[in-house]
């Protein structure tokens, strides 16, 4: 079994993803085929943070309809995302892991609260280190707070799973003859406005070096060959030269 690339990682998952077939909630199958992934990269030894969202159960910032103030929304989406911290936890330990929870917002009842040393050496101990509720502030989405999460606890690469095997000039869900970038910079990204992350989590990528890797997580492996260096997805970053005409 190779050496993997990276040693510590910050993996990035959507709440819609763990809707499976499902139109709310969270489907056992999925979050358990999640678990078992996360399992065989702790296995080769690389420390793993995750972040996940909450749109499965509500969608805070995007959400303006429903009569809700956004602060509000905001808060009631980074509670989701704790629901979905918790589930995975479930999910991990049932697979042999040991994990820990913590959050932005502060209940010492359920998770500990974020404090960056103490997420590092949870790492350092082989625990699996989940962070819920986002930055803790609104108007701040997921993928902002997974990239701040990344650079906090050092991370060597930020890895988004999606539904997609990676950054796409259209959505290759609805345009079958949209272009895949293998490899792709900051600036291309955020010059494009391709939908990779909100621009604030780019620029964050941008500003710190931190490589992006969007990968399908649904791909059984594609986890373990993309921390082994393998080419899965897309790569994000500084180096690439730019593509845009």
């Amino acid at each position: 079994m190779s050496k993997p690339k990276y040693k510590r990682i910050l993996l990035k998952l959507s709440g819609e993803a763990l809707l499976g077939d499902q139109e709310y909630g969270i489907n056992a199958n999925v979050i358990s085929v999640y678990a078992e992934e996360v399992r065989k990269v702790h296995e080769l030894g690389v420390e793993v943070g995750i972040v996940i969202g909450g749109g499965n159960i509500y969608r805070g910032i995007e959400n303006s309809s429903d009569g809700i103030d956004k602060v509000t929304g905001d808060h009631m989406g980074m509670l989701a995302t704790v629901i979905n911290a918790l589930a995975l936890q479930s999910a991990l330990e049932r697979h042999g892991l040991l994990t820990r929870c913590l959050t932005a917002i502060k209940m010492e009842q359920i998770a500990e609260p974020y404090i960056r040393r103490r997420a590092i050496r949870h790492l350092e101990k082989g625990r699996i280190v989940i962070f819920a509720a986002g930055t803790g502030n609104p108007y701040f989405t997921t993928d902002t707070a997974a990239v701040l999460r990344a650079i906090e606890i050092e991370a060597d690469a930020i890895l988004k799973g999606t539904r997609v095997d990676g950054v796409y000039d259209s959505d290759p869900e609805t345009n079958a003859d949209a272009v895949h970038f293998p490899e792709i910079s900051y600036a291309d990204v955020m010059r494009r406005n391709l939908r990779v992350m909100d621009l604030t989590a780019v620029t964050l990528c941008k500003e710190n070096a931190l490589p992006l890797i969007v990968f399908n997580m649904n791909i059984p492996g594609n986890l373990q060959r993309l921390v082994q260096g393998k080419k899965v997805g897309s790569l994000v970053s500084e180096k690439i030269e730019s593509v845009v005409s």
